[in-house]
């Protein structure tokens, strides 16, 4: 049997396996390490004692954040005012406190489950870890394991049960190739069985209208640090008001990012109405915006010009970035707890769709986009998904790679076309095979267009939500509970 004579080498190859999973995200898109890291985590686990085996979870959650969230760094330093050192300790202490995620359930999978039908038990666990970090203070459903298979045999699944059926499969096939190396070698039948059953999937679940329509996405590409001042104001309207002008009379809908204009809605009417004036009578606009409803109520929201019916304001608020949790205790402290537009509120639950350009469009607001379940609610009601983001926060990191991936898998779960339009990048049109048709270059002023069809149907993603492939995972780990409670050491 291979297992891990030591603990410290199960540490060890927790490091590794988080790193591991880092590399199967974008720009890297190593998929196949997935099943990988999750056999290393898997291998020996059963040798240890509660507590090593939360040792080992938080050593796992420690690599993949502290790799595939450098771009916290970024945020904090680059464009929250903060030093070096402090900038260092609060990205470090972001990593090990989420982290906690994978320590204290590897805890209770130790104490609670054994060793029979243990590969089940451990791959259903894990998908409910990450169910638990989608929700729990907010949630945090940033580097899913199912993320990765965007371009994977396994992508046609995800419009079946969506990131978690992916993620799922992900982990039986690390706990399965574990065991067949024990010499396990019934193992290899289900790995088979799991990795062709995609073949079987339709092709496509909707269906797309007879008639095109053609899209413009703008990408200013300010400099964060001066938006908000008077140049930056001036410098935004100019930008995006002479974009517009550049586009076509044949462009059915042109979109703006998050917050273009850096100010509120009051101020930038005049301006857009302006822009009005130059758009081809059918041509419709949709802009990020700050609305101000009154002194306590500031909404991060997407507005209309021209043909527009309807706006959305976002719901789910950004910790730090768009609120601030323990307001009365951290204001003041440091810059980065004081930046500019960083107390909204909150809009309503379940909004309708915005109609622009004869097309029903769901919207979501930069980080909304990693929500799988929030966004299948807003294709159900839809045949367009639209989300803008300004990712300038990210700078030239992988953030803005990965946020990307995620807005392909929200293509590919729900069957609709995805148009996203960022601040400087990534700025693109994704097909409902969450394949990018369209991509702007980062860093750059530019435009980009092409053509989108409206999406009849619904996937059965987006019919059931991910309860399904939760059930399926709690039912998995039933086996490999011990129901009768043994003597085991912390």
């Amino acid at each position: 049997m291979l297992s891990y004579h030591r603990p410290w080498a199960g540490y060890v190859a927790a490091l590794i396996a988080g790193g591991l999973t880092t590399l199967t995200f974008s720009p890297f898109e190593l998929w196949w390490l997935g099943p990988i890291a999750v056999g290393l985590m898997y291998l020996g686990l059963h040798d240890l004692t509660p507590g090593q085996a939360a040792l080992r979870g938080w050593c796992y959650g420690v690599a993949l954040f502290a790799t595939g969230t450098s771009w916290i760094y970024v945020s904090i330093h680059d464009y929250g005012y903060t030093g070096v050192p402090l900038a260092v300790f609060l990205t470090v202490l972001f990593a090990v406190t989420l982290a906690l995620f994978y320590a204290i359930p590897f805890w209770f999978y130790r104490r609670f489950t054994g060793r029979r039908l243990a590969f089940l038990s451990f791959a259903g666990f894990w998908v409910l870890v990450e169910v638990l970090r989608t929700y729990l203070f907010t949630g945090f459903p940033w580097l899913l394991l199912g993320s990765a298979h965007v371009d994977s045999p396994l992508a046609p699944l995800a419009p079946v049960g969506g990131v978690y059926l992916l993620t799922l499969i992900t982990t039986l096939t690390g706990t399965l190739g574990a065991e067949f190396l024990r010499r396990r070698w019934w193992a290899a039948a289900p790995v088979a069985v799991l990795w062709l059953s995609p073949f079987l999937m339709p092709l496509q679940w909707t269906t797309p209208s007879e008639t095109t329509k053609r899209v413009a996405l703008l990408q200013g590409n300010l400099p964060q640090l001066m938006k908000w001042t008077d140049e930056g104001q001036r410098k935004a309207a100019n930008t995006y008001a002479e974009l517009t002008r550049s586009q076509g009379d044949d462009i059915d809908l042109i979109v703006w990012p998050e917050t273009a204009l850096p100010m509120f809605q009051q101020q930038a009417e005049p301006i857009l109405e302006r822009i009005q004036a130059t758009l081809a009578p059918d041509t419709a606009l949709l802009t990020g915006i700050v609305q101000r409803e009154d002194a306590e109520h500031y909404y991060n929201a997407i507005i209309g010009v021209g043909d527009v019916e309807g706006e959305y304001r976002k719901e789910h608020l950004v910790p730090f970035g768009e609120y601030m949790p323990l307001e009365s205790l951290l204001r003041g402290i440091i810059a980065f707890f004081d930046l500019p537009m960083s107390s909204f509120s909150a809009g309503v639950a379940d909004p309708e769709p915005i109609r622009a350009a004869d097309l029903s469009i769901g919207s979501a607001i930069c980080y909304e986009i990693i929500y799988p379940d929030l966004v299948a609610e807003r294709a159900a009601d839809s045949e367009l998904l639209l989300t803008v983001s300004n990712d300038t926060w990210f700078g030239d990191s992988i953030g803005p790679l990965q946020h990307l991936q995620m807005a392909r898998l929200r293509a590919l779960e729900n069957g609709r076309y995805v148009i996203r339009a960022t601040s400087n990048g990534v700025t693109a049109i994704i097909d409902p095979q969450g394949r990018v048709t369209a991509q702007a270059p980062r860093f750059e002023t530019v435009s980009i267009s092409g053509e989108v069809r409206a999406m009849q149907g619904k996937t059965p993603f987006t019919t059931t939500g991910s309860w399904p492939s939760w059930l399926l995972a709690a039912l998995l780990v039933l086996p490999g509970l011990r129901w009768r409670q043994s003597k085991s050491r912390f």
